[in-house]
């Protein structure tokens, strides 16, 4: 069973950096797509950044491109999100996703199966 597990969220400031990470337990062979998304209250869950295991193609949101950089370590165990230049819109809970299927929709959470707990992330000054 794949189970995904996320660290690294707090607070940051304005047009500072932050790195999270997400565990990935049994996904190195079983995970075909892992995902970053984020949500803050009252909206709905939003895709961020898509790490297609096969290749390595990764696939941003346009609110976050030239920003963020979605990798994944050589063991394929955990999956990174860097952000810089964050802005204060960036606050939100942040979610690491798996999928073992293809997708038609990188950034669609309905297309992932596995979600982690998620971890926080504050931007103030």
């Amino acid at each position: 069973q794949v189970q995904l597990r996320e660290s690294g969220g707090g607070s940051v400031q304005p047009g500072g950096s932050l790195r999270l990470s997400c565990a990935a337990s049994q996904c190195r062979d079983k995970c075909v797509r892992i995902n970053w998304f984020r949500q803050t209250s009252g909206k709905p869950r939003e895709g961020v950044a898509s790490f297609y295991a096969a290749t390595g193609a990764t696939t941003y949101a346009d609110a976050v491109k030239g920003r963020f950089t979605i990798s994944r370590d050589a063991a394929g165990n955990t999956v990174y999100l860097q952000l810089d230049m964050v802005r204060p819109e960036d606050a939100a809970m942040y979610y690491c996703a798996a999928s073992n299927r293809g997708v038609l929709d990188p950034l669609d959470p309905s297309e992932y199966a596995y979600w982690g707990p998620g971890t926080q992330v504050t931007v103030s000054s």
